[in-house]
């Protein structure tokens, strides 16, 4: 089941190392199967706060998204942005094929009391 790693990056500033990040990052994608899904675009707030921009990346599965933050290309390059762009970033899997919430639902239903 594939995994997203998300970010939503808050008080950039353009940097020469910011730069030099975006131009590198995309090869430590390639050897685990990953790719960007949102970059650089607007996204409209519905509800609450979200200041900054967002940015999601796929992968396969969560092995390959894990592998790919712990690998030394992708580890020799986060300073570059880390040193200049405050980030919240998670690693989330994603829901099986055919997900359907109300089992969910159900699952909380039959947690309640009676």
């Amino acid at each position: 089941m594939a995994a997203y790693v998300i970010a939503h990056l808050q008080e950039a500033a353009p940097h020469l190392e910011i730069a030099e990040y975006l131009e590198r990052i995309t090869a430590t994608f390639e050897p685990y199967g990953g790719r960007f899904l949102v970059h650089a675009t607007q996204h409209e707030v519905k509800e609450g706060g979200w200041p900054g921009d967002v940015v999601v990346v796929g992968f396969p599965g969560v092995a390959e998204a894990r592998s790919w933050w712990d690998s030394p290309a992708y580890r020799e390059i986060a300073p570059l942005r880390s040193r200049h762009v405050k980030s919240d970033i998670i690693l989330v899997a994603g829901v099986p094929e055919g997900y359907d919430a109300t089992a969910t639902a159900q699952a909380i239903r039959e947690a309640l009391p009676a």
